[in-house]
């Protein structure tokens, strides 16, 4: 075997290979299997004691509002635009406070009317508590909270739908709230979408009522006065006249209310637009305020009097009438045209989220400043009847003023009563932009747990658990595992030895396993790291004298020298085991002897050679203690009477083997190193770190280099980690059959 060794200073990238992760895996069977069924169990447990939770769903259908059935759209090019962000803003009001509000009272007042208590869960603090003949309810504020994490509000991707499902225990529950949501919505958003119409409905209502008790008054006023001075009749002059004044006087009374009724829902869409955009509203009242626009207002408002006129003097069918006509519309189609050119401008350069509520302020500006000129034309138009009035004769005149305005409130209280009735149609005409198309449903079985998932998730958790902590266990441990991890370091590994059974709990009676136990694997595994020592260097005759050492204490080493001697004597080899670990020496414990006289006293001329020399229970095979501990053992090991020592043991015996410290520790194993024949470095497994092996192969190769190879101690099998490794369980079991199967080296 080539024996290949790391260059200094040159790096060498470790990979991995499936089989390294498979191998990884086997490892550590043990702490994944135990992870793994502790994920299995708490799965099991949770799954069996969670509580069964009904989920119920209704489905709604937003569309942006369109006003309502007696209105048309005013801008139609913007009619589809802010689908999204209208349906998001929708989702918040669903989401809302005051909307989960409602919905908690609902809950409560239905709990309060039920005969069932127990079919009510969220509504509880305690629900186990209702078992008992117990409860109390949440609060208010509890309940939205609780609604706020049970309710989800979802859209369907790329559509106006809207799905709102509730969690709970009780299926009753569940489908209540979700019925609750969608109804408490819809009126809400009825609500919203009625604001302006109720507005104006409310405000004709008031001015009906008060039309109507002033039309009361005055006819009451002009009875008595008639009463008094005997006045019935008044002359057919007066009466073409009150009929002329009393209808433009209606007219402008009416026109005066609509106006009012825009100068109200003008400020509200102008305050809103203030807050958002300040210039884009200063902006839009200069624009209605142009001169031009003011012009065309002005002349419409004077056609639609001339027509008035008309339509009175001449009737309906007279050519007057139709010319007027024909100037209204072309004038409306003027106006309507350069509002047209203002609004592109305007809506091109406004952002999108305030598109609508421009539109909506330029449209109610025009419509003011259009009302205002024909309030003015016709106010003028009152003043000149006002005029006729005092011209006629004295005793009439009076009379005449109370009839006109008799006539003028009756006209005007009808023109309210039937903007008013049109507004209550306006305002139950408009259908919300909301619409309920599946109820939520009692739900037949519960939506979770899902037991049989939780049962796998929780058993692949435990098994990915159980597999990070192998690899986070390899990543934190630099130890010295498997012999690839010293072949990836450009190392050369000689053999990997197992465990000795018994040797890990201090039972020394095996720690000469070659001689105690033959078939061991163990036993085994020294025979094949004797044979790849025997051929591991070609170019020299032989060698004689070997080094054991180790990175570190408790690594194996005086286990390893002690069985290799007993290898080499099996092998009909004359073999002496010497043990030149003057720190803590050991041999003799290993064969139950005295520590005295060794190689030291021998030095010292305190024993003979005969003295320390001595036999084992295994034939050929003799060892050497390491005698009396002297105060410098470097300087004896690396003294001249060692070499010499050496060469005549070399002349006795085939194979001499050398325990030494550690060579980390202390500079004795180095020294030795430098006058032996070849130096091999033990090293345990899930024990050495991987930084001292480096360390104490670097020292092992010095310029005198005799060092071989390493050895992995307390190598531990695990099955198929590795097919050239199951031969230490073959040879672990005692033949029974005839002859035992020969080891590949």
């Amino acid at each position: 075997m080539r024996n290949v060794q790391p260059t200094n200073g040159q790096n060498f990238q470790e990979t991995h290979t499936l089989r390294d992760y498979i191998n990884l895996v086997k490892l550590n069977f043990v702490p994944i299997f135990l992870i793994s069924i502790t994920g299995l169990l708490v799965a099991i447990i949770y799954a069996v004691n969670a509580p069964n939770i009904y989920k119920s769903t209704t489905v709604l259908k937003l569309s942006k509002p369109q006003g309502s059935v007696l209105q048309g759209s005013l801008l139609p090019e913007f009619q589809d635009f802010g689908s999204d962000r209208f349906i998001a803003n929708e989702i918040e009001v669903l989401k809302s406070y005051k909307l989960r509000s409602k919905v908690a009272k609902s809950l409560v007042d239905s709990f309060s009317v039920s005969t069932s208590k127990d079919k009510f869960s969220l509504i509880f603090e305690d629900p186990n508590l209702l078992k008992e003949g117990r409860f109390k309810l949440k609060s208010i504020d509890d309940l939205v909270r609780t609604l706020a994490l049970k309710v989800s509000i979802d859209q369907k991707r790329g559509l106006d739908i809207v799905e709102v499902s509730v969690e709970s225990q009780s299926p009753l529950e569940a489908m209540m709230i979700a019925n609750c949501y969608a109804d408490a919505y819809k009126n809400i958003n009825l609500s919203y979408n009625r604001e302006q119409l109720t507005r104006v409905k409310d405000f004709l209502a008031k001015q009906r009522d008060e039309k109507l008790s002033q039309l009361s008054s005055v006819e009451e006023t002009l009875k008595n006065y008639q009463e008094q001075r005997g006045i019935v009749e008044l002359p057919e002059q007066a009466k073409a006249l009150i009929a002329q004044s009393s209808e433009i006087q209606a007219k402008m009374n009416a026109t005066k209310i609509d106006l009012t009724i825009s100068e109200k829902t003008l400020n509200q869409y102008k305050d809103e637009l203030r807050k958002r955009n300040p210039e884009l509203n200063n902006y839009i009242e200069n624009m209605a305020s142009e001169p031009y626009i003011k012009k065309l207002q002005e002349e419409l408002a004077d056609n639609k009097a001339q027509r008035d006129r008309a339509l009175r003097d001449a009737g309906p069918s007279s050519p007057l009438v139709k010319r007027v006509d024909q100037k209204i519309d072309e004038l409306t189609q003027r106006l309507n045209n350069q509002l047209s050119v203002f609004k592109g401008g305007i809506l091109a350069a406004t952002p999108d989220e305030i598109k609508k509520l421009t539109s909506q302020v330029l449209e109610e500006e025009t419509k003011y400043q259009a009302l205002s000129a024909s309030y003015r034309k016709l106010n003028d138009i009152n003043s000149d009847y006002d005029k006729k009035m005092s011209a006629l004769p004295t005793s009439t005149t009076d009379l005449a003023r109370l009839q006109r305005e008799k006539d003028a409130y009756e006209k005007l209280y009808l023109i309210v009563e039937e903007r008013y009735q049109e507004s209550i149609i306006s305002e139950q005409s408009v259908p919300g932009n909301c619409l309920i198309i599946d109820e939520g449903l009692l739900p037949a079985r519960p939506a979770k747990p899902n037991r049989v998932l939780i049962v796998i998730i929780g058993l692949v958790l435990g098994v990915g658990m159980g597999v990070g902590f192998a690899f986070i266990r390899n990543y934190l441990d630099n130890t010295v595992k498997t012999p690839e991890d010293i072949q990836n370091k450009n190392i050369n590994i000689l053999a990997w030895v197992p465990q000795i059974e018994g040797l890990e709990t201090g039972n020394k009676d095996f720690e000469f396993i070659v001689a105690k136990k033959p078939d061991a694997s163990a036993s085994e595994a020294y025979r094949a790291l004797r044979t790849r020592i025997k051929f591991s260097k070609l170019d020299k005759e032989q060698m004689k004298v070997i080094l054991v050492t180790s990175p570190t204490a408790s690594e194996g080493k005086t286990t390893t020298a002690l069985n290799l001697a007993g290898s080499f004597a099996q092998a009909n080899f004359k073999t002496l085991l010497i043990d030149c670990d003057l720190r803590k020496p050991r041999i003799h414990n290993a064969f139950n002897q005295k520590r005295f006289p060794g190689f030291t006293d021998y030095f010292f001329g305190q024993a003979s050679y005969e003295e320390i020399v001595r036999p084992t229970e295994v034939n050929k095979l003799n060892f050497i203690t390491a005698g009396t501990i002297p105060p410098n053992p470097s300087e004896i090991l690396g003294s001249t009477q060692m070499e010499a020592f050496f060469e005549k043991l070399k002349g006795e015996y085939d194979y001499i083997l050398v325990d030494s410290p550690p060579i980390i520790a202390v500079t004795d194993s180095e020294i030795l190193s430098s006058v032996v024949d070849a130096s091999l470095l033990v090293v345990s497994a899930n024990n050495t770190e991987m930084e001292l092996m480096q360390k104490a192969v670097e020292l092992l190769n010095h310029d005198k280099s005799n060092f071989i190879g390493v050895i992995l101690n307390n190598f531990t099998y695990r099955s198929g980690y590795g097919s050239y490794y199951k031969y230490y369980y073959y040879y672990s079991r005692p033949s029974t059959g005839s002859s035992k199967s020969k080891i590949k080296i």
